[in-house]
């Protein structure tokens, strides 16, 4: 997965381009970031470009405390709705599974069915 502009790479093609010297991304030439900061700096990037993967993404290393961000489900439920708005099933998914599960936020079947369903259907 590539930070600068949230695509998604194959392990082939990232070995192939490796082999040919390539250590920037493939899609979009932006030299890979160095260092968490740099790397959550090309993610904000994109967020505030309203890129649903890149707000989806944001969201998960909210859930997780990655990149040195503190772990914030207000802010992951903000960040997944906000992907949801902008036309993300996998922030649909997401927000299925934590409500299905109730981690870290009020368990809720009925409203993840609901996620569920309408990930399902797009």
């Amino acid at each position: 997965f590539k930070s600068c502009c949230m695509k998604r790479i194959c392990n082939g093609c990232d070995l192939a381009a490796e082999e040919r010297s390539m250590f920037d991304c493939p899609f979009c030439r932006t030299p890979y970031p160095g260092n968490e900061a740099n790397a959550l700096a090309m993610i904000q990037t994109r967020v505030e470009k309203k890129d649903p993967t890149a707000i989806n993404y944001l969201g998960k290393k909210y859930f997780f405390g990655d990149l040195g961000l503190q772990k914030d489900m207000g802010k992951v439920i903000e960040l997944w709705t906000e992907a949801v708005e902008l036309g993300s099933i996998e922030a649909l998914y997401n927000l299925g599974i934590v409500y299905d599960t109730g981690n870290g936020v009020k368990q809720d079947k009925a409203k993840a069915a609901e996620f569920y369903k309408k990930a399902a259907m797009q």
